[in-house]
């Protein structure tokens, strides 16, 4: 983990009876804590303040490997600078958790999508896909956009199926790297959150077939 890094929290709440999750970032670090500014809950969108000291945690980041990693982890304190933040205990890395994710197969493919920012309402834009995989995507992203490593996103993908059929896809995404680009356009890899096992199993059957008609081509 370094400063900067966000981090999904995930908190267990009596009064829903289930489990929150949040999205922070760490804003400075020590031996012993993680400084996180006050997180934002992912389905409503707030800042909450009301998570108390004493409370118990679980917390993923994206390593630099780009695998998932998961601690458990408790707030410690709370500070009142010029970005609030809450102390959590720093974990050892022994138990630091390295989260085992479905390896998708990624084909290079243009297919029409938007953008839609749940974070900044002028950020919405239509585009092509760059490549796509049953785990995320990667998007052209026009001139005069912007989008920041973190955000959370809505993406509405169009899959022209072999059949003919389209297929209509919602899906929430959170943008890994935002890549600018001397010349040409720019880049955004975005991994999709929440999966529907429907919506994967359309996207994997649309990368199996480029692949076939990939192949096919390659043999004519």
């Amino acid at each position: 983990m370094k400063i900067g890094d966000f981090l999904t929290i995930e908190t267990y709440s009596i009064e829903y009876d289930s489990v929150e999750k949040y999205r922070s970032k760490i804003i400075d670090k020590n031996k012993n804590y993680i400084y996180i500014d006050y997180p934002v809950h992912l389905k409503t969108k707030r800042t909450t303040a009301a998570i108390r000291i004493g409370t118990k945690m679980a917390a993923e980041y994206l390593g630099e490997d780009q695998s998932v990693y998961r601690f458990k982890t408790e707030v410690m304190d709370k500070k009142n600078g010029k970005i609030p933040t809450l102390a959590l205990m720093l974990p050892n890395d022994e138990q630091i958790e390295r989260i085992q994710r479905r390896q998708y197969v990624r084909i290079e493919t243009a297919v029409d999508v938007a953008i839609h920012s749940n974070e900044n309402k002028l950020t919405t834009f239509a585009t092509v896909t760059f490549d796509l995989s049953g785990g995320g995507l990667s998007v052209v992203v026009p001139k005069g956009f912007r989008l920041v490593d973190g955000e959370m996103l809505t993406i509405y993908l169009v899959l022209p199926m072999h059949s003919g059929e389209y297929h209509y896809l919602h899906l929430p995404g959170e943008v890994v790297r935002f890549i600018e680009r001397e010349s040409g356009a720019n880049i955004a890899s975005i991994k999709f959150i929440e999966q529907n096992d429907q919506d994967v199993q359309v996207i994997i059957r649309y990368c199996f077939e480029k692949q076939r008609e990939a192949r096919q081509k390659e043999l004519h």
